[in-house]
């Protein structure tokens, strides 16, 4: 992974060219995370954002296998220093009152949340969201993955 630079909008932007190193940047947004923080994920399919996530577990300490969770809305870890949630709202459309309903119960309590697809429920995730985070492919297994903290 390259040392971050800083783009004109004030986001660092750094370069992976293995999802290894993506992991690894997964890791480190980690060791800035707390319990009650909401990460925004965004980019293409197959772009590296449940890869992030898995680096983001692992240095966590949370138990289980990271994989996406597209079909069931939600995936939860538990185990060191924090519970995860990671979410995935490829799938809707909208937010209707079930999927806040399930939203907000991933989010409650001493978790930290990763949040795929985020837009439907931007106005929801947007007070609790300390960074958000876009991947972008850039040939072959390279990543520029852009962070924008708040």
């Amino acid at each position: 992974m390259s040392a971050g630079e800083r783009s004109p909008g004030g986001a660092d932007v750094r370069r992976t060219t293995t999802a290894a190193e993506t992991e690894a940047l997964g890791a480190a947004i980690a060791a800035r995370l707390g319990p009650g923080d909401v990460v925004l994920l965004r980019g293409e399919l197959g772009s590296g954002k449940t890869t992030l996530v898995r680096g983001a577990a692992a240095a966590l300490g949370a138990a289980g296998r990271v994989t996406s969770p597209t079909f069931a809305l939600a995936n939860r870890y538990d185990g060191g220093r924090a519970r995860l949630a990671h979410l995935d709202l490829y799938r809707l459309a909208g937010l209707g009152e079930e999927d806040e309903d399930l939203i907000e119960e991933e989010l409650a309590g001493d978790v930290i949340a990763f949040v795929e697809w985020p837009d439907p429920a931007i106005a929801l995730l947007a007070p609790r969201t300390v960074l958000e985070v876009e991947l972008r492919h850039a040939g072959d297994d390279a990543r520029e993955v852009e962070l924008r903290w708040r």
